[in-house]
């Protein structure tokens, strides 16, 4: 997906529920924050999702089967244009206290107005970690090697997720740190495998 792609599914999704703005999560919530990439390349992995995850931004529990049943996934809009929006809840996303108050507002005249508030990296980054599902490890090992994260932002934060036992933070901690030790130039262990 591209930056393109998304702000089409902002402005369709925002079309459909009737809203004028709605949050973007997941892995494709990065696409605005790979700006300054533009005259440099980027590894697929950070691109190759075609689903992005749109939360309404009142978080009305019926706008997402809206979404869903419009531009989901084996939609005739998926089917046409080879992406598409998984209408989610809030309450799928786990990141520190103050992550909607982070996001990047995409806006302009592509989206027709309509913002989509694409979340900070480093709460993705988090969020992700904190998902641990095998899947977003090369994802995540792209963000470092791009500079999306540094270990000095994503550290302090782990102590303002919310409800997650203190054992639970300090496991999340040590991936994190592990992550990062590997992701260290020199270090032969660093893996960006697609």
């Amino acid at each position: 997906m591209d930056e393109r792609q998304l702000e089409h599914l902002i402005r369709a999704s925002g079309a459909i529920i009737g809203d004028t703005e709605v949050v973007v999560v997941g892995s494709q919530s990065i696409l605005p924050w790979l700006k300054k990439y533009r005259d440099h390349p980027i590894l697929p992995v950070l691109t190759q999702s075609m689903e992005a995850d749109i939360i309404p931004i009142d978080d009305d529990e019926r706008k997402p089967d809206l979404i869903d049943g419009a531009i989901g996934e084996e939609s005739h809009f998926s089917k046409t244009l080879g992406v598409y929006a998984q209408g989610v809840s809030i309450d799928t996303v786990v990141a520190p206290e103050g992550w909607l108050s982070r996001c990047y507002p995409l806006v302009n005249a592509n989206t027709h107005q309509v913002v989509g508030r694409c979340m900070h990296p480093v709460d993705l980054f988090i969020a992700k970690t904190v998902a641990n599902r095998e899947k977003d490890r090369p994802f995540l090992d792209a963000m470092i090697a791009h500079s999306l994260v540094e270990e000095a932002s994503v550290l302090p934060l782990l102590p303002k997720l919310p409800a997650l036992s203190p054992e639970r933070v300090a496991g999340i901690r040590d991936a994190i740190q592990a992550r990062f030790t590997r992701q260290r130039p020199g270090n032969t262990a660093v893996h960006l495998d697609p």
